[in-house]
Order: structure tokens, then sequence, then C-alpha cells
């Protein structure tokens, strides 16, 4: 029995649950599979780079829907939709990412609407809505910590974690709120291994006159992807990038530099226990390997009993 990569509910011989297919769009009933394969989406991911405004290492296609052709359709322009193609270097990426911003919305993060599609060659890519468009080409003011902060793709990696504080401070409409928002974060991308969040992948977003934190992206176990990953986070914390214990995150960053209060604190990390067996079990009917499973399962009870 299939089961649908845009809801993982059991959908009998179809590729797509109704409910999944209705979530991308309500007059949808059928969807093609991407008219590529894996290597040829990386391909286009490649000759459409120029054109596009999407940027970063993983090979990246705009996309729009169409109802008529009930299908995805790579576009240079207008996209509303970001579509991520298996890595020829890193296995099971568009798996890994769906299942963590998942984790995410279990967690009561912000999450856009995601899922999986299949390409013509059976492999899954990964899509998610963008967040900072609306209407026909509109745009909403979306600016990452790195333009905040004046580094480039190039110094992504050269900051800290504690210089963050301030830039939250500064143009947040409220910081208090946002702060707990971004602790909650970082715990989340601790507790999941995910070791890649650069200034490239925070953000803020203005709408209706409010400035905050976007919804979450680009959240993955990046250390189960990557074989023995030298650090546990991608900017320094109290110095350092690797061997990091529960108080450098709850009192250090937490209490004192984002002047969260114990019972803030106390809440999140209760949620964070919470959250662990539903995680276990969204993890568990997954469409990772059983290998990478097992990976996902062992770094996540590793870093769950430091909490």
């Amino acid at each position: 029995m299939n089961r649908c990569p845009i809801t993982y509910e059991l959908c009998g011989t179809a590729k797509y649950s109704e409910r999944g297919l209705k979530m991308i769009s309500p007059r949808l009933d059928h969807l093609n599979d991407l008219p590529y394969t894996a290597t040829e989406l990386r391909q286009e991911a490649v000759n459409r780079a120029k054109k596009l405004s999407i940027q970063g290492v993983q090979p990246k296609l705009s996309a729009t829907v169409s109802v008529v052709h009930q299908e995805f359709k790579i576009v240079d322009q207008f996209g509303t939709y970001i579509i991520k193609p298996q890595n020829d270097l890193f296995p099971q990426l568009p798996e890994n990412e769906d299942l963590t911003m998942r984790m995410a919305k279990i967690f009561g993060l912000d999450v856009p609407f995601h899922g999986m599609l299949y390409a013509k060659d059976g492999s899954l890519s990964y899509f998610v809505k963008r967040f900072d468009r609306y209407g026909k080409g509109k745009k909403y003011a979306t600016e990452d910590f790195a333009q905040l902060t004046g580094n480039t793709r190039d110094t992504k990696y050269r900051f800290t974690m504690e210089k963050l504080v301030p830039v939250i401070e500064e143009y947040c409409s409220f910081p208090a709120i946002e702060k707990a928002d971004f602790f909650k974060r970082v715990i989340f991308c601790y507790v999941t291994g995910n070791e890649d969040m650069h200034l490239k992948n925070f953000s803020l977003i203005t709408k209706n006159g409010k400035t905050t934190l976007t919804p979450t992206y680009d959240l993955l176990n990046s250390s189960i992807a990557i074989k023995n990953p030298e650090e546990e986070i991608a900017l320094t914390l109290k110095g350092k990038k690797s061997n990091l214990k529960a108080s450098d995150f709850t009192d250090y960053y937490a209490k004192e530099r984002l002047q969260l209060n114990e019972k803030i604190i106390a809440t999140i990390l209760g949620q964070v226990q919470e959250a662990a067996l539903k995680w276990k079990e969204l993890i568990e009917i997954s469409f990772l390997s059983e290998e990478m499973k097992e990976k996902y399962f062992n770094l996540l009870e590793t870093r769950l009993k430091m909490f």
C-alpha cells in the first residue's frame, strides 16, 4: 500500500491521497509526474540558475501549479513554489527536509505548505510554497540575516549566535515575542541535527506593517546527510561550534543573551519533550531508508537526553 508523499497518509494504489491533492489546489484531482528524471531536474536547475531569484548550494527550481495540466510547471519567473530534486552528493535530502519540516510543525513552529512530488524516474523531489509571494508577481519585503548584518554568501558562517540578538531587537516589531520564537528554532535545529543554520537560513518578513521572523525553511538533519560532521552548529555559540552543553543554550543563550525568563525557557523545553514521541512516530513512517531512519533516531535520542 502506498503512502502519500504530501500527507503521509496511506493511499492504496494511488500515488497521492485525495487530501494531499486538494491541499495543492481544490480543483486538483490528479497530479502528473514531473516530466524529468532527478538528473535532468538538477541540470535544469543549473541551466536556469542565472535567471532565477532562488540561490543556494542545493539545486532549486521555481515552479507554479497548472490545474489545467494537473502538474507542477518549471518556470523562470513568478514561481509560487520551490522544488528541490535529489542531490547527487548527499542522499535523500528531499525526504530528509520534508520530514524535518513536518517535525517543526508538530513542535509549533511556523511552517509553509510543503510535501514531495514524484518525477518520471520515480524519484522524489521536495516542494515548498513560497511565503514571500502573494497576488500575481507581488512580493513581501524579506531580508535574511546575512543581508541585515552586511554579510554575503561567502561570509554567512563568519558570525556568532550572540550577534543575532541585537538584529532581532532592532528590526522586529515585537522583539520579546520573536526572541522566544528564535530560541525555539535554535533548540529545534540542534536536537534535529541541523548544523547548517547559517545567516541566510534565518530571515525577517514585513507584512501589514509588522516585521517578524519568516516561516521556517531549509530545515533538515544535515548531520546524518554528511558523514561525521565536525561541527554541531553553523554559527559560534559561546565561542564554539561543537561540544555544546544544554546550559550553553538555556542558561547562557536563552537567559543571558536573549533575556528570556525561566518560565518561557521551561515551557519551550517542555514542548520539546511533548513533541518527541510524535517525532519518532513520524520518522518511522517517513520516506527515509531504514538506515537513515536509524541514524535520525539515534541522533535525536542523544540530543533529547541533553535537555
